[in-house]
């Protein structure tokens, strides 16, 4: 099945972060520079989420030097600032999206993936405030790059968002939830994802958080972060076969599919990921 661009649907399947001290010597071979790190982790998958951009705004030169280390087929997602959804609780929001999306991301250019929400667990939902959010988000390159021009005057000089106004390349946006009250009304929260177009995180917690596996957009997002444990158990085989599943089963109806491990505390994470690259080219 194609997407209505006539393309075959793809399957990213990657890892959360990358930079990890006790990955090196077991995922990392030993002596490897870490500013080799990106390109060695980005060879074995194809797809990473950039965790650092949660807690910071990120550098124009960071972002490029980043987009440089990836092969060409390859995407990253982005994770959106935790000054957006955690601090400020997505409420007044219009500096700092535009200041985000000022940051750099798009020198990303074809590399450019999802942008990933991730939403506090005191964060309960709210369908007026989630409205208002979910209105906000460019849903082009082009649209981004107009909503950067609102940055405001701490972004001087530190800025990149050098796209025509025109480009309407897609922009694609995922949410994951972790109040409980997102489940008790999962069918008016995904009601809402859908009219904004917006993919729904299906969130493998280890039974910590909302589950929610609802497809929203014309792509499909999950974030692994442990099948038994909490960021710490990997996959075994018979998981692996069930996210293979779960994958092509996205990949079927016409969907992308997006799926990044973040079990890292036990160096699972970037073989779990491999695994199931493995299993999915069979």
């Amino acid at each position: 099945m194609t997407d209505a661009a006539g393309r075959a649907p793809r399957a990213r399947v990657g890892i959360s972060g990358w930079v990890y001290p006790n990955w090196r010597g077991t995922f990392y071979p030993a002596g490897l520079r870490q500013r080799d790190e990106l390109e060695y982790a980005a060879s074995r998958l194809t797809s990473i989420e950039v965790n650092g951009s949660f807690y910071s705004l990120q550098k124009p030169a960071n972002w490029a030097r980043w987009r440089d280390a990836a092969p060409d087929d390859f995407v990253f997602a982005v994770k959106g600032p935790r000054f957006v959804t955690h601090i400020k609780r997505l409420d007044d929001v219009a500096a700092p999206l535009a200041n985000f999306f000022a940051s750099g991301l798009l020198a990303l250019g074809p590399k450019l993936g999802p942008v990933l929400w991730q939403l506090p667990p005191t964060l309960a939902f709210d369908p007026d405030l989630l409205e208002r959010f979910l209105g906000m988000l460019p849903r082009t390159r082009g649209a981004a790059a107009a909503l950067a021009t609102g940055h405001d005057e701490r972004m001087e000089g530190r800025t990149w968002f050098a796209v025509p106004a025109t480009d309407a390349s897609p922009l694609r946006h995922a949410v994951e939830v972790r109040h409980p009250s997102f489940e008790e009304r999962a069918h008016e929260w995904t009601a809402q994802l859908a009219r904004h177009g917006v993919a729904s995180v299906t969130a493998d917690t280890a039974g910590r958080y909302p589950r929610i596996d609802a497809t929203t957009a014309d792509f499909a997002y999950a974030r692994l972060h442990g099948d038994e444990e909490l960021y710490t158990s990997g996959y075994d085989d018979g998981a692996i076969d069930r996210w293979a599943a779960w994958t092509r089963a996205r990949l079927a109806e016409g969907r992308d599919a997006h799926l990044y491990f973040d079990n890292d505390a036990k160096v699972r994470a970037p073989f779990d990921a491999m695994a199931l690259i493995a299993r999915l080219a069979h």
